[in-house]
């Protein structure tokens, strides 16, 4: 069945609903992809959002190869994507030997990356985030490349207007967005060098049932915990069309490279989405600080001209997460640290 708005589930049952739903290509997607020549391989597939890509991306193409590249620490991260046909490999991205072993195909998706506990360990925060990215960038010159990005590349900007674009130079705070930059620039100077043709995927928060903005306000509200609304404004998208999104940048590549915001449309005031889970919750949100005039916000117009709105839209999304809290269903535990103003994770 092909994802449209008009046959999304009211509730999401479990997560092997959850997973059929976020691996549930549209045809706008089919689309893009069957422009682009090729099988897939993404590199750093083990991640939150990794599965969700690779198994959308053999739904969309079912007699392609796609291939998810990771360590694999989790082993049932390798035995889910292989269980939908998604080739795996086994790859340490910081040896350069190793990347260097890997099958050259002509659609690159590098989703490698260290945020959660970045401060802990900055030399290894800016290897994985700028060292790897060179490595990948001279080894795979010859073919597309969408490389992950983040919206906390750019300077906080304020909160009553269309949030930052594309054209603004990134000044972010704090030296895991800084590595973020770094990451970027890696893309940019072998693009310009090679002619390789990519795009920087600025994503701002992605959602799934079991992590995200949504999860942790909702989880806050249930427990009566404080939400501290100094960076009291976001946007964000579900991750299933965060994936699309990504996936179908193959068909949209620059060169040389270039950026591309990807979230919701809309800047969501924090107070508001508190309000509206504590109704579903039935429990009053506990506000505590007050709303700063700048927050980390993206203006997605770009993204939304060459793709449309987003499938799934923020009244079904605040919906779906009440419902899903509201039944204690599993969390991963990866809060996603949006209310953060210095850039420290």
């Amino acid at each position: 069945m092909l994802l449209t708005r008009d046959n999304l589930p009211d509730t999401i049952s479990d997560i092997a609903e959850l997973d059929d739903l976020l691996c549930r290509p549209s045809q706008a997607l089919i689309d893009d992809l069957q422009k682009v020549d090729g099988d897939i391989m993404i590199l750093g597939v083990a991640g939150k959002m990794g599965p969700t890509l690779a198994g959308l991306a053999k739904a969309a193409l079912p007699g392609r190869r796609v291939i998810g590249v990771a360590r694999f620490s989790d082993a049932s991260v390798k035995a889910w994507l292989e269980a939908r046909g998604i080739e795996t490999l086994h790859c340490d991205l910081l040896d350069e030997a190793a990347i260097a072993a890997l099958p050259k195909l002509p659609n690159i998706v590098f989703m490698a990356g260290r945020k959660f506990g970045a401060e802990g360990d900055l030399s290894l925060t800016w290897a994985m985030n700028a060292y790897v990215p060179a490595l990948v960038a001279q080894t795979f010159s010859g073919s597309r490349i969408v490389a992950f990005s983040t919206g906390c590349v750019y300077p906080f900007v304020p909160v009553d207007g269309k949030g930052a674009d594309e054209n603004l130079a990134p000044n972010p705070p704090g030296e895991y967005a800084q590595s973020c930059v770094g990451r970027e620039r890696m893309f940019e100077y072998f693009s310009r060098k090679f002619a390789t043709p990519g795009r920087l995927f600025r994503l701002n928060y992605a959602i799934d049932m079991r992590y995200g903005v949504l999860h942790d306000i909702a989880i806050k509200v249930l427990h009566g915990n404080p939400i501290d609304v100094s960076l009291g404004h976001v946007n964000f998208i579900w991750q299933g069309d965060a994936s699309a999104q990504a996936l179908r940048c193959l068909a949209h590549c620059d060169t040389p490279t270039s950026p591309i915001n990807v979230s919701g449309h809309e800047i969501l005031a924090v107070r508001d989405l508190a309000g509206k889970l504590g109704t579903l919750l039935g429990r009053d949100p506990v506000i505590v600080g007050a709303e700063q005039p700048t927050a980390w916000l993206t203006d997605t117009s770009r993204a939304t001209k060459l793709f449309g709105l987003p499938i799934v839209d923020t009244g079904r999304l605040i919906k779906w997460t009440g419902d899903w809290v509201r039944r204690a269903m599993p969390s991963l535990g990866k809060p996603t640290k949006y209310e953060e103003r210095d850039g420290r994770y």
